[in-house]
């Protein structure tokens, strides 16, 4: 099981661009859609402290990410 969860939908164009960028690094990760799971959702808001945007990235080193752009998300991975 991957340790980088990503909160989001298969349609947000933020969470196309977080899934294209880990396919480029061959990333693995959890994708948890919350179009599926009230609770999902939940946990997603509660993770970027009560507001409701996607994607949510959690790391291994609960470090957290919220639409980040390419390059942002490319520095994280970069960083780990």
């Amino acid at each position: 099981m991957s340790n980088i969860k990503m909160y989001g939908t298969p349609t947000c164009k933020d969470c196309v661009i977080a899934k294209e960028v880990f396919q480029e690094l061959g990333t693995d990760y959890e994708f948890i859609n919350i179009g599926n799971s009230q609770e999902a959702t939940e946990r997603a808001i509660e993770l970027n402290n009560g507001v409701r945007r996607i994607p949510v990235i959690l790391f291994e080193d609960n470090s957290i990410l919220v639409e980040p752009t390419r390059e942002e998300l490319k520095a994280k991975m970069a960083s780990l």
